[in-house]
């Protein structure tokens, strides 16, 4: 890949969440302390052995990602006053912060995690400022040039704006609604599927779309031109209607530090080979690379990685020539 994209590459946008993350670690399992008789009264309280304050956001992430990779990604999310410093570290990096809206009320969106030795997390997100993003005009970023959105979990309202801006400018559009699957209701998802370039799920999300929705996985490709499902350290799939899925596995972990964030880094580095015309299987190479050194690190956005390693770590997982356009 060369150090910086092929000025063939489409400009890409990444909407959604913008936020700061406050991660904690459990020594314990937290499965352990689930009572199965006792599942409808909870109440826990976790005493966690550190935390990490870091930046975060499923757009803001997926936007690092980019921009380590020398993209300059043009970043669309609401923020509050106090993004003042995470704001000039990103543009410091090279992402595009003219699509954020800063709300003059609300403080910046806030991730809090629980995790513990076997990666099984609990969490919360207090939405703050992201409540602010439908009044977003994605409209005018299309017509000036950006060929390639990805449509992240936000404020629902936002999500649905930006999907259908994009259906009337006709530009190529990535649904990834992840954490909000739990929260919107079928016909919600259904409108932001319909006609997606790319679909974005996890394994147990790629379940959750399909019963919320109503829909078969058939169903669901025939609105999608490709439908890529993480899963974890077994790596991707690719599905695409009439074809046969696609396994494309992960890049062995040799550290699995923390891992909030992976699937955002999964993102970026699909992304990266998608807006520079390259095919599923290097996207999704590509992503799990950066999924891998996303895992090795804490938070979602201290991972280091640059576009002239990216080919020998290729090679070395996939084989002589893997990296190669």
């Amino acid at each position: 890949m060369p150090p910086r994209p092929p000025a063939s590459a489409v400009r890409i946008a990444v909407t959604g969440s913008i936020a700061t993350d406050h991660l904690m670690t459990f020594p314990a399992r937290i499965t352990d302390q689930l009572l199965a008789d006792r599942l409808d009264r909870v109440s826990l309280s976790f005493l966690v052995d550190t935390l990490d304050i870091r930046e975060g956001g499923v757009a803001a992430n997926i936007a690092y990602g980019l921009a380590r990779l020398g993209y300059r990604p043009l970043l669309v999310g609401a923020v509050g006053a106090d993004f003042h410093d995470y704001g000039a570290r990103l543009a410091g990096l090279g992402v595009d912060l003219g699509g954020v809206r800063t709300s003059a009320t609300r403080h910046t969106a806030r991730f809090l995690c629980t995790t513990d030795p076997d990666g099984n997390q609990l969490a919360s997100f207090y939405p703050g400022a992201m409540s602010e993003a439908s009044s977003i005009d994605l409209a005018g970023f299309l017509s000036a040039g950006v060929g390639l959105v990805l449509v992240g979990a936000d404020d629902p309202a936002a999500m649905l704006r930006h999907t259908r801006a994009c259906r009337a400018a006709g530009t190529r559009f990535l649904a990834d609604p992840s954490q909000q699957l739990a929260r919107l209701d079928g016909a919600q998802i259904r409108e932001l599927v319909d006609g997606a370039d790319h679909l974005f799920t996890n394994e147990y999300e790629h379940g959750l779309l399909l019963e919320k929705t109503g829909w078969s996985a058939a169903d669901v490709l025939a609105r999608v031109g490709t439908w890529v499902t993480t899963l974890g350290e077994k790596g991707s799939r690719i599905e695409r209607a009439g074809e046969p899925p696609v396994d494309v596995p992960a890049v062995p972990a040799t550290e699995a530090v923390d891992p909030t964030g992976v699937g955002d880094a999964f993102r970026a580095g699909y992304l990266s080979c998608l807006a520079a015309g390259l095919d599923a299987v290097r996207c999704a190479r590509t992503g799990s690379v950066l999924a891998t050194r996303a895992l090795a690190a804490v938070g979602t956005q201290s991972y280091d990685i640059t576009p002239s390693a990216l080919p020998a770590l290729l090679d070395a997982v996939y084989g002589p020539g893997a990296a190669a356009p």
